[in-house]
C-alpha cells in the first residue's frame, strides 16, 4: 500500500456507477484522515460542482456540512487544526488508530489480527510509512481497493463486508465521537459527521447482505 493516500479526487455523481462512488467517498476520506487538505484539494472543493452522493439520502446533509466546512478554511488554518487534534508532541489529542478504540493502546491485538487479514488480502504497509496499517486513512485506501480493484477473487463483495466488519465497523464511529466532542475540532468535525454518515451507510447496506 502507498504510504500516502491518492491525491486524484473525482467528485461522484448520481449517474455514476455506484461503486465508483462508493470507491471515491472512501479515497476522499482516506486523503482527509490521512493528512490536511492542500491548496489544491480546497480548490476542487471551492470550484468542483459537488453534489451530494444521493440527494434526500442519509448522506447529503453531512455531506452538505463537510463541504461548506472545506470551502470554508484555508490551508495554513486547515494544517493547524490537523496537528492540534492529531498531530504534536507526545500524546495526541485524538488518535487515528483502530487499536486505540479497540485495546486502549496502540499496536495491540487488533493490529496483529489486521495485518494477518491484509496479507491474506495480498496487501501490505508501504515499509517507509510512519502509519501503522491501523490508521483510518489505511482502512478506507483497503476499501476503496476492494470496491474498485481489478482482481475479483480479491476485490468483491464478501471481502468488502468481511474487512468493514473486522476492521472499520468496530471502531470508526468512536473515533467520530471524540472527534466530534473536542472543541479544536471544527473542518474535521465536520469531516467526522459525514464519515459517521458514511459508516452508518456502508454497515445497513452489508446487513442487507446477510
Amino acid at each position: 500500500m502507498p504510504d500516502a493516500p491518492a491525491q486524484a479526487l473525482h467528485f461522484a455523481r448520481p449517474d455514476f456507477q455506484e461503486e465508483i462512488a462508493r470507491a471515491e467517498l472512501y479515497g476522499l476520506l482516506a486523503r482527509l484522515w490521512f493528512a490536511p487538505p492542500d491548496e489544491a484539494l480546497l480548490q476542487q472543493f471551492r470550484v468542483a460542482v459537488t453534489e451530494p452522493p444521493e440527494r434526500g439520502g442519509h448522506l447529503e446533509e453531512p455531506w452538505q456540512a463537510m463541504v461548506a466546512a472545506l470551502r470554508a478554511t484555508d490551508e495554513p488554518r486547515a494544517a493547524a487544526e490537523y496537528d492540534a487534534l492529531f498531530g504534536g508532541v507526545g500524546k495526541p489529542e485524538v488518535f487515528l488508530y483502530g487499536s486505540y478504540y479497540l485495546a486502549g493502546f496502540l499496536n495491540e491485538k487488533p493490529l496483529v489480527a489486521l495485518r494477518t487479514d491484509l496479507a491474506a488480502l495480498g496487501l501490505a504497509r508501504d515499509p517507509d510509512s510512519a502509519q501503522t496499517e491501523d490508521h483510518i486513512a489505511f482502512g478506507f485506501e483497503v476499501m476503496r481497493f476492494l470496491i474498485a480493484g481489478d482482481d475479483a477473487a480479491v476485490c468483491n463483495l464478501e471481502q468488502q463486508q468481511r474487512f468493514f466488519r473486522a476492521h472499520l465497523q468496530t471502531w470508526v464511529e468512536r473515533l467520530c465521537d471524540a472527534v466530534q466532542g473536542h472543541p479544536a475540532a471544527v473542518t474535521w468535525g465536520a469531516i467526522a459527521g459525514f464519515t459517521r454518515a458514511f459508516i452508518e451507510v456502508e454497515t445497513q447496506a452489508f446487513d442487507l447482505m446477510e
